[in-house]
């Protein structure tokens, strides 16, 4: 029997409207049936992603704010970076979610259905979807919805990147809206790595957040003192006004996330890999999945059989920096330092951009003390995670 849809889309938020949006972009799937399942309205500003880029995106129109400089502040090293090439930028979730489905809902290849993907199973002609509004059929289906680890603490390292954000109003000038704090490295770390940053947006509006990498949350009490001392402290700011709040916890782990269940099962965005293990950055990671998936469905007609791209030696960089997170958090504080230190800044992104050629990983790798990495390298070879 003929499927439903071409596509399923199971998970309409970044991953899931992203590529929906991709695929309505695309002239050559034009003819394609698409259904996108997600269970709640997506009526609310539930989250920010920033990231930075060298070219323009297909969001553009509903970016938020831009930087061109970026500010990196440790103990014993400052410095406000200019940036050349890219720019740093920020999307509100609603906005995102708002342009998306509007640009889709005039597009008659897409059907939205409000409900819960139970199951997806794979048959001969396609994906059985299993939904709480009935049984749905398709050619391929994409799944972003949570990823669910069988955890192995025994070979794999899992931390989160967690935070608490606060958008403030100051009563008086004090943020640089040019600048964006990428990380202030300045507060106490016990034993772990913590970091202040901060998006300015004019010079009494900024959102400030206190983010760290570790293995557990803290009670919400302990972020808001951290913030409010930095504003009081490093700031200077007696009175001000939080306008609104953020709070999130990205999984952070070397568990290798599958990116296909099947023939027909692609998975997408954090069930997918793309959460980036040692920064957490995900918004452009999920763009060019996107558009490597659409521009081979429009091709071939088939997803391509290298899903990602991934290249072997990022994954095993970022393996190396969990390890030492997971060890000895405080000292990833030294090793950035070291990094902004002794790095152009286009440089830095490109890396974590996964961008660089063996030169500049070589450059980059040499810039910091190498000791930490060597003894995560032996934990990487007898295939267990350090301790402390």
């Amino acid at each position: 029997m003929k499927p439903d849809f071409d596509y399923l889309l199971a998970g309409g938020g970044a991953a899931g409207l992203s590529l929906a949006y991709h695929l309505s972009q695309e002239p050559r799937l034009r003819d394609q049936r698409v259904v996108l399942i997600e269970p709640s309205a997506k009526d609310q500003n539930d989250r920010t992603w920033s990231f930075w880029t060298a070219a323009p995106t297909l969001f553009d129109s509903i970016v938020a704010h831009e930087w061109r400089q970026l500010a990196f502040r440790s103990p014993t090293f400052e410095q406000v970076f200019q940036l050349q090439r890219y720019r740093y930028k920020m999307i509100r979730g609603l906005d995102f979610y708002q342009f998306v489905r509007a640009e889709l809902a005039q597009n008659p290849q897409f059907t939205f259905v409000q409900a819960t993907v139970e199951a997806l199973t794979n048959t001969p002609e396609g994906v059985m979807a299993t939904t709480s509004a009935g049984v749905l059929t398709a050619r391929y289906a994409f799944d972003s919805r949570p990823p669910q680890l069988n955890k192995q603490p025994e070979k794999h390292r899992y931390l989160l990147q967690h935070f608490v954000g606060w958008e403030v109003e100051a009563e008086h000038d004090v943020f640089d809206p040019a600048t964006a704090e990428f990380m202030d490295f300045r507060g106490a770390q016990h034993q772990e790595a913590r970091f202040i940053y901060v998006l300015p947006f004019s010079p009494r509006t900024a959102l400030v957040e206190y983010t760290l990498f570790s293995e557990e949350l803290l009670p919400k009490a302990e972020y808001e003192a951290a913030m409010a001392d930095y504003l009081r402290n490093t700031l200077g700011l007696s009175s001000y006004r939080i306008v609104s709040e953020e709070i999130g916890a990205i999984p952070m782990t070397d568990h290798a996330l599958p990116v296909q269940q099947g023939a027909h099962i692609i998975n997408l965005g954090t069930r997918a890999g793309r959460a980036k293990p040692s920064t957490g950055y995900a918004f452009m990671r999920i763009q060019e999945h996107s558009a490597r998936l659409v521009q081979a469905l429009a091709t071939t007609g088939q997803p391509p059989r290298d899903l990602t791209g991934d290249q072997f030696q990022f994954h095993l960089f970022d393996t190396l920096l969990l390890d030492i997170m997971k060890r000895r958090g405080e000292t990833t504080r030294d090793i950035f330092t070291e990094l902004f230190q002794r790095n152009p800044i286009e440089r830095i992104l490109a890396f974590l951009d996964e961008r660089t050629g063996w030169l500049n990983n070589f450059r980059i790798m040499n810039s910091v003390t190498p000791w930490p990495f060597l003894l995560s390298i032996w934990h990487v070879l007898r295939g267990r995670p350090g301790r402390r």
